[in-house]
This record gives C-alpha cells, structure tokens and sequence, in this order.
C-alpha cells in the first residue's frame, strides 16, 4: 500500500490530525506506527466511546497499522469513576473490553487483531514508567497541570484533588512507555496529546527515537458525537458553541443521552424517538450528528426513510450533504428522520448485541449495570 493510501486512511473521519507533515513525515521513512487509544472504566459503553473509536481503529486497520486499547484503570480511579473503588474498576476493565471489541467489531475492524493492555499490568514492577512519569512532570507547570483537567471532564479553574495534577502526566507517560507514535483520542483529550509532543524531546528516559534522532509523537483526535438531550442553552450563543459542545457529548450519567452498545431494538428506537432534532435546523442537532458520524463515515452507506406517500413516501439516502440538504428545506420530518437513524442502528448493533448474549459476557454486562445501580 503506497503511502498516500495509508495518509488517506488514518487522516479520514477525523477532527485533527497533529501534524499532517509529521505523519507524512513518518509514512516515508517507514517508521513502523503504534497506535494506541486508551479509556477510563467508567461504565457501560455507549456509542460515543465505542463506534467512534472503533470506526478510527478500523481505518487505521486499513492502513497496515497494529492498534492497541489501554484500559486505563488508575486514571478511572483518579478521577472517581464507578464510585472511586479500584477493586471495582479493575473487576470492570474485562466488561469494557468486551464492549470495545463490538464496537470495533460493528464498524468493519476485527478486534482479534488488536491489543488490550491493561493499566495494571502496565504499572506493575515497572520503574521506568514512574521514572518517565515523573520527567515528564518536571517538564510541565503546575499551570499547565491544573489547565490540563479538562481531560478528565472537569471544567478549567475547578477544585480537584491533589490526584487530578497526575493525570495528565500519568496519560502522557503512558504514550512514551509503550513506544507509542501514533496515539489516537477523542477531541477532548487534545490537551494531553499536545504536552506529549511538546515534551518529547526534552526526555530522557523513554523517548522516541529513529536513527539515534529523537522525535514527536502523532495525534490523531476523532469527534465527539452529541448526547440526545436538548441544550441547556437553546438557542445556543455563538460565543459558548465550542465550550457547550463538549459539555453536550454523550454521556452515561444523563438520563436519554446515550444509546449504549448492548442496547435493544426497543431501547434505540425509544430514545431516537425522545431525541431532541429541532426541524430544519443543523446546529446541535444530535441526530444529524449521528448521521454524519455514525451512519456516512462508513463506506457506501445508505439511510433508507420509510414514509408515507402523502409525505412523499420512501427515499434512500446516500450521502450526508443530499439529507442535510432536504432536511434544512423541511422536505424530511424530524420524526421520519428519527425512525430511520433508529432502524439503522437496530441493525448495525445486531452483532453488538449477539456478542453480549454469550453467557459470560452477557454476566459481564449484568455485574457492570449492577455496579452502576449502587453507586
């Protein structure tokens, strides 16, 4: 596969790509690409977690690259997830691992293909972890540490723990411990992907280095897809998009935001069917969000609207622009349109949902929804 092949692959269905001539730059030298993602334990895993990052794993499959999720259980400790219980965090890390693999699995990329690392075993007897941990602090200020928070979905200036300020090192350290040149996130994990190029060649310890010469990791940031619910501000100010935008992801902890991997037939369709999908309308609009996301970021897609004929009867849709075009002329009903992105997913989780009915799996779900009820 020639080299603009592979760019084209791992630049596609993306918000940025840091920098496009380093990763150029790479592809021509041959540089062998390790791909990593890493995730906190945090839950049950939605369609924001899984098919976005699977969709880039697929793509980066594509490309001739190995990839690898880190199940990044001490950052979900860190931040208080599952209730802060490390022994519970730890007994869920294989529950995400499963959920990972079918979102990765639903959108084209074959999970068998790629590595899961644990943060544990990562840690474990391994002083030069620590000791990069560490370096890489040294070359951080406490500014940039307490700015670096967001990361954990917190809002800059907010009072955290003493803990929150390893975070960001910690994740960086991650990078450069499993000589990772191509480290993959969603778009809120900017910060800590730019302190990772920007210290790498300050370091000592762990740096990455081809030819005796020491050099920047890439980063590759996919988008975050919208939750279902209203804005808290509708409409939404031109000025506050961008912060509210990323306050407006999908989450587990609003009720109705996120469809989750597992989720049922009837589950998708009633919460498409709650969705906020203001008419004619395309500025935080989640359903078209999803559309362009999760339905026209694959290959040769299709989205098919069954309607009556007084309404125009059913028309299939094979590019984003032609339904943002005939949704914004009002000639698509938010409810026909709703249905529509329902059944699709209905059908694109199917193996999702087949993967969760294997009996140790499907206890894997049980444990986790558990966790979720007592805390």
């Amino acid at each position: 596969m020639d080299t603009e092949t592979r760019f084209d692959f791992i630049a596609r269905n993306t918000e940025e790509v840091l920098t496009p001539d380093d990763l150029k730059n790479l592809l021509e030298q041959g540089i062998k690409l390790n791909h990593y993602i890493g995730f906190e334990i945090s839950g049950k895993v939605h369609l924001g977690t899984g098919l976005m990052s699977g969709l880039k794993i697929a793509d980066f499959q594509k490309a001739k690259i190995n990839c690898s999720c880190y199940l990044a259980t001490w950052h979900a400790w860190i931040n208080n997830k599952l209730g802060g219980d490390l022994d519970v965090i730890r007994k869920s890390a294989n529950y995400f691992k499963e959920g990972l693999k079918a979102g990765i699995e639903v959108m084209g990329g074959d999970p068998g293909k790629v590595k899961f690392v644990n943060g544990d075993e990562l840690y474990h007897n391994n002083d030069n972890y620590w000791l990069s941990t560490i370096e890489i602090a040294k070359n951080m200020s406490l500014a940039r540490a307490l700015r670096s928070i967001t990361i954990m979905g917190r809002k800059e200036g907010e009072s955290v723990p003493l803990a929150a300020l390893l975070y960001a090192p910690m994740q960086v350290a991650d990078i450069f411990i499993q000589d990772i040149n191509l480290a993959h996130a969603g778009i809120d994990q900017r910060k800590a992907q730019v302190i990772a190029r920007e210290v790498a060649l300050k370091l000592n310890i762990k740096p990455l280095i081809h030819k005796n010469q020491k050099y920047k990791p890439v980063a590759v940031h996919h988008h975050l897809i919208l939750g279902l619910q209203k804005p808290k501000m509708w409409p939404v100010p031109a000025e506050k998009k961008q912060e509210l935008w990323s306050e407006m992801k999908m989450s587990k902890s609003i009720k109705g935001s996120a469809v989750f991997i597992h989720d049922s037939p009837d589950e998708i369709r009633e919460k498409l069917n709650n969705a906020f999908c203001p008419a004619k309308i395309t500025d935080f609009n989640p359903v078209l969000d999803w559309a362009k996301s999760l339905v026209f970021s694959r290959e040769k897609a299709v989205l098919d609207i069954e309607r009556p004929e007084k309404f125009g009867g059913n028309i299939s849709y094979d590019s984003y622009s032609k339904l943002e075009k005939d949704f914004v002329e009002g000639k698509l009903h938010p409810l026909d349109f709703k249905k529509a992105v329902a059944e699709y997913l209905v059908k694109l989780l199917a193996p999702a949902r087949k993967r969760f009915e294997k009996p140790a799996i499907k206890k894997l779900r049980q444990d986790i929804e558990k966790v979720e009820i007592t805390r």
